[in-house]
């Protein structure tokens, strides 16, 4: 009888979630910026939509990079790391602060001080090699949590990829994004499959922010139910809708 009972409710709690799987399906756009049509229907980009002009990345303490000055052999090709304080050294220059500039404002800060120095015409060529300050944190329910770099135009989407996305454990109306601006700390709660179906554009992320995804805790309890009643009651099949 107990047996009997269970199974029971184990096949009204499948037929359940089926139902809701099939009144919950999210609508594709619902954006004004987003225009909704037919796969077939969809545009080829252009060579300027796919060569799109990056956010411009902001050099910060510990960053490596290459600087080199053209028809000097000393200074040709050299890997200078900024400190702490957001500051490097470069021969015939000393200290500069570059904290906050785009590598193109490092290059003209540099060919200024070089001027300074009696170079003639310093062509100077300033590269990121390695990116140590401009960082997003992605916690919570996603498959490699931890901290990754932001360079480009990073989004909501891009950085949870970045993290090898969701699990079956996410929960997808639960994702928060936190950002501190001007000492103020803020919290913005966004629906991933929402962002996905274009129901409102995906979030631009930026340096510093902490990506939490939350847990499905109901579906991790149930799954647990389940491996439980398939020792108890033999194999039982249940469509989950993420």
């Amino acid at each position: 009888m107990r047996l009997e009972k269970f199974t029971r409710r184990a096949t009204l709690l499948a037929g359940t979630l089926l139902l809701s799987a099939c009144a919950g399906q999210t609508r594709l756009g619902g954006d004004p910026g987003i225009n909704a049509v037919p796969g077939t229907d969809l545009p080829t980009p252009s060579r300027a939509d796919v060569t799109t002009q990056d956010r411009p990345y902001l050099i910060g303490p510990f960053d490596r990079l290459n600087i080199g000055v053209f028809g000097i052999q000393d200074l040709a090709q050299r890997e200078v790391q900024v400190d702490a304080s957001g500051r490097l050294s470069f021969p015939l220059v000393g200290m500069v602060e570059v904290s906050g500039k785009t590598p193109h404002e490092v290059e003209a800060l540099l060919a200024e001080h070089l001027r300074r120095a009696h170079v003639r015409d310093p062509q100077v060529t300033v590269n990121l090699k390695d990116t140590l300050s401009q960082y997003v944190t992605v916690e919570g329910v996603v498959q490699k949590p931890g901290l990754y770099p932001v360079i480009g135009n990073m989004t909501l989407l891009r950085a949870i990829a970045t993290a090898q996305g969701t699990t079956e454990f996410s929960r997808l109306d639960d994702v928060v994004v936190f950002r501190t601006v001007g000492g103020q700390k803020y919290a913005a709660l966004y629906n991933l499959n929402a962002v996905r179906h274009g129901a409102y554009p995906d979030p631009e992320i930026y340096a510093n922010d902490v990506v939490m995804v939350g847990d499905n805790h109901a579906r991790r309890l149930f799954k647990d139910y389940l491996t439980t009643a398939s020792l108890l009651a033999g194999p039982l099949i249940i469509l989950l809708r993420r």
